[in-house]
């Protein structure tokens, strides 16, 4: 276990917009800062950070949390994990004590996984740098592909034995279960239930996480049998999805930031003689077509991409295939075709780095004209074909969110195809007008099922609740209950200036409502906190609930705290003498109101209770005492709403 001390120490170090930059592209707006959020598919960024307050919140998908609680939600740690990760970033030592066996076993099955990869990496860089076999035909391989061992060892870049079962074994001797080697892909199972290596006289490349974990490998022979497969790569496991990753964005994305652009290659040799000639904002598909996920990887760093690919046919088409992607996601897209027979890697071999970058710098292309000009050159003179190209273009500008530069690229295309523009528009606004039919129609269909997954998740939360017959005040008894906890969170250690006594907010409300039980689990965690600890006094701080164990706590804490809009540093100054009130010039009416409303509800909640029981009742005696209190908690329920009805907040 490690020490709370250790971990009060991580959470006050770690800067929230230093954890969060390291994942995604923050740039200032207003008091905040801003960018796509990590979490969900966006294309204009919801996605804020507070400095002063340490935390992030999306007010598009509604993730929330602080520096610690973002590397567990983003990379899917545990919470022990997510300590050293931070820990290791400032340099903080750990302290732990002595985990039992119980512990030890309830290790989590992912973390495992990670756990096997890691070890799998050091088993093949200890084999490329130690072992007689990889100083002999490992390290030479890569040398002679102009590695430096700077590179090779950024990269962590490994080789494994021409043997059958070597990295089984080592695994079976190193404690690891094979069943989970199996799972990540290091084994295959044979019939009878034993393992071989399936990277067995490989050459090893380590597919690494945004945050540096090994998710998977890539395998390359040295062998040019026809019937040995050149590469082979991880399948698909509980923490490896093919179609999130991209190789090398790990190194890359500093300085695809810094760049504001990013190079798209086709394999890992591209990516590691790109690094070799000193261009790092480069990442790899890793031989696959490329995803909307992928993209949208991408996009939390920059808008600009430009692909590079081989000159002859299959790189041509490589560029067209994944672009029309690239385009509807919102993205710059440029296309760099190196000669036939060269890819950066061998053109880097052939030309040097110096000349390399000047090649890159004067030959990528926009991509509309690149599509133009290669399909216009494939119809030639034939009608048929050349209307087939038109479309084909129109249909790719189609799929540019931005109107401004479909319409600079309709402008464009209507030269390059010889075509008149109000042609190619009203094409453009035919497919644009059945791309919104459609997107009309899919939503449509998706709404019912939305429906009642929410209506399920209302089901769900009130059953912790013994009110079940109140379903329908759900949402206006939760509504009050987490309001009277967005002041707790926020004001609660300011004092209660109404009082005579410098008594602070928090214990005044809650001891004006201490018979009263919160229904709502998130609330009442918070509420319950903050009444054991004024017991003690002491206020709890909002920021002990942001990395929360319980996730609803989190989410709650953040929603509580987080503002999407702030107001400027600018206003109230001397300058421009215009005062705007704000919530805390107000906390006496906020409060008393706060605590007015919700012994209102639970009066309201009482009142229904006993009309339920005056259906029931089958004697004289029973009904007197029932419309007795029902008579009593009306006059207690008008009491209060006069007061709500006349408070009036100035």
């Amino acid at each position: 276990m490690i020490s709370r001390e250790t971990i009060e120490k991580v959470r006050d170090t770690a800067q929230i917009e230093e954890v969060v930059g390291e994942f995604v592209n923050l740039k200032k707006r207003g008091s905040s800062l801003m960018g796509l959020c990590p979490f969900h598919d966006e294309k204009t960024p919801s996605f804020h950070v507070s400095i002063s307050k340490g935390i992030f919140k999306c007010f598009g998908c509604g993730e929330g949390g602080d520096s610690l609680s973002f590397v567990m939600k983003h990379e899917k740690y545990s919470y022990p994990e997510a300590i050293r990760f931070l820990a290791e970033k400032y340099n903080i030592e750990v302290e732990e004590t002595e985990r039992s066996p119980e512990q030890i076993a309830a290790q989590d099955k992912k973390e495992s996984l990670y756990v096997i990869n890691q070890w799998a990496k050091d088993f093949f860089v200890k084999n490329l740098w130690d072992s007689q076999e990889g100083k002999s035909i490992g390290l030479p391989y890569f040398k002679e592909r102009g590695y430096g061992e700077e590179v090779i060892k950024k990269f962590e870049l490994g080789y494994s034995p021409d043997k059958w079962s070597a990295l089984v074994d080592a695994a079976k001797s190193s404690g690891y279960a094979l069943h989970h080697v199996r799972e990540v892909g290091l084994s295959v199972e044979k019939k009878d239930e034993s393992h071989y290596d399936r990277f067995r006289d490989r050459m090893i490349f380590p597919i690494h996480s945004l945050s540096g974990r090994i998710l998977g490998f890539g395998g390359r022979t040295l062998k040019t049998e026809k019937n040995v497969p050149k590469y082979v790569n991880s399948p698909e496991s509980e923490i490896y999805n093919k179609s999130k990753v991209l190789y090398g964005l790990h190194f890359a994305r500093k300085k695809i930031t810094q760049e504001d652009v990013a190079y798209l290659v086709e394999g890992y040799a591209d990516v590691l003689s790109m690094h070799q000639s000193g261009i790092e904002n480069v990442v790899s598909s890793s031989g696959t077509s490329l995803t909307q996920g992928q993209i949208r990887l991408m996009a939390r760093y920059t808008k600009n991409i430009v692909l590079l690919f081989d000159g002859d046919e299959a790189g041509i088409k490589a560029a067209l295939r994944g672009s029309d992607l690239l385009l509807e996601e919102g993205m710059n897209v440029k296309v760099l075709l190196f000669p036939e027979g060269d890819d950066p890697d061998l053109y880097i071999k052939k030309h040097g780095s110096s000349a390399f970058q000047d090649f890159l710098n004067t030959h990528s292309e926009d991509f509309i004209p690149f599509k133009t000009r290669i399909l216009l050159q494939e119809a030639g003179e034939d009608p048929i074909k050349k209307a087939a190209t038109i479309r084909d273009i129109v249909s790719s500008i189609a799929k540019v969110p931005d109107q401004i530069k479909s319409t600079l690229f309709i402008r464009q295309s209507s030269s390059l195809l010889d075509m008149e523009e109000r042609v190619l528009l009203a094409e453009l606004n035919k497919m644009k007008m059945q791309q919104a039919r459609t997107q009309a129609a899919r939503q449509q269909s998706e709404k019912p099922q939305k429906e009642e997954a929410e209506g399920a998740e209302k089901q769900e939360a009130y059953k912790t609740s013994s009110k079940e017959s109140l379903l329908h005040d759900w949402d206006s008894e939760k509504l009050i209950e987490r309001e009277i906890v967005r002041i707790l969170l926020n004001y609660g250690s300011e004092n209660a200036s109404w009082e005579e006594t410098d008594i602070p907010i928090a214990p005044w409300l809650l001891g004006s409502i201490e018979d009263i039980s919160f229904v709502d689990p998130p609330s009442k965690e918070i509420v319950t906190c903050f009444r054991k600890d004024i017991k003690e006094y002491k206020i709890p701080e909002a920021k002990q609930f942001f990395s929360h164990q319980n996730e609803k706590v989190v989410n709650l804490a953040i929603d509580c705290v987080a503002n999407k809009y702030e107001l400027s540093e600018k206003w109230n100054d001397e300058k421009r003498q215009i005062y705007v009130s704000q919530e805390t010039d107000h906390l006496k009416e906020l409060v008393i109101q706060a605590v007015y409303r919700i012994k209102k509800k639970k009066v309201q909640i009482q009142i229904d209770d006993v009309r339920e029981e005056l259906k029931t009742v089958e004697n004289n005696e029973d009904l007197d005492i029932l419309l007795s209190k029902y008579q009593k908690l009306k006059e207690v329920e008008k009491g209060l709403g006069e007061f709500l009805g006349n408070t009036i907040v100035k």
